[in-house]
């Protein structure tokens, strides 16, 4: 092998080892790093090749630029391989707020040839607590529930799927980042209506029993 040739294949090496850890570490978005998303583009097939042995498999997603691993299905007869990327439980009201803002993020892109942004979604405290303010019974603590909608927010956040910016009026903004709709996908939100009012009524008797916790 020539000089050139192993010079070009320790590079390439150097490159897939970043891709790689950056995939293992969490999402790999466009924005975040240009150089580590164009080496993930020029070498995606070795990458799938690479973390299909260790029982995963690689969401690319080039339109909306994040990428990210997730446990590949089993085929039939396959053993079972120890699973490397872990279920997270999440309670009932971060995964409706993540419901209600997938479905928001599908509104705001329905709207993007009536004036709507369509490519990024910002939200502020108050539309946030909107949001979920409607499952609530009427009267409820309004101070408690921006605590609840906080300490929610905060958690979507440390899964990636929002994040926190500042409004130019200097007040907390929200953007909810698009590969939410890679995990809320079209047909689970399109059932959506028909689990709202099942949705209001357990909630809705959350907050009662946190009314009545001294």
């Amino acid at each position: 092998m020539s000089e050139a040739m192993e010079a070009t294949e320790s590079t390439q090496g150097i490159a897939l080892s970043r891709v790689l850890v950056g995939l293992m570490k969490g999402v790999v978005y466009r924005e975040g790093d240009a150089p580590l998303w164009q080496d993930l583009l020029a070498l995606q097939a070795r990458v799938r090749d690479y973390v299909a042995v260790l029982g995963l498999e690689l969401i690319l997603d080039e339109a909306e630029g994040h990428a990210f691993l997730r446990t590949r299905p089993i085929a039939e007869g396959e053993p079972e391989l120890p699973r490397l990327v872990q279920r997270r439980a999440l309670s009932f009201p971060v995964s409706l707020l993540l419901a209600l803002l997938r479905k928001k993020l599908a509104e705001s892109d329905a709207g993007a040839g009536e004036g709507g942004n369509g490519s990024r979604l910002i939200l502020s405290r108050d539309e946030v607590v909107e949001l979920i303010r409607v499952f609530l019974p009427a009267g409820s603590n309004e101070a408690k529930l921006i605590d609840q909608v906080e300490t929610h927010l905060n958690k979507i956040i440390e899964l990636g799927f929002v994040r926190r910016l500042k409004a130019p009026s200097g007040d907390q903004a929200y953007e909810v980042r698009r590969i939410l709709k890679a995990y809320v996908d079209a047909q689970w939100l399109a059932e959506f209506d028909q689990r709202l009012a099942g949705y209001r009524g357990l909630l809705g008797r959350e907050a009662e029993k946190s009314e009545e916790t001294p």
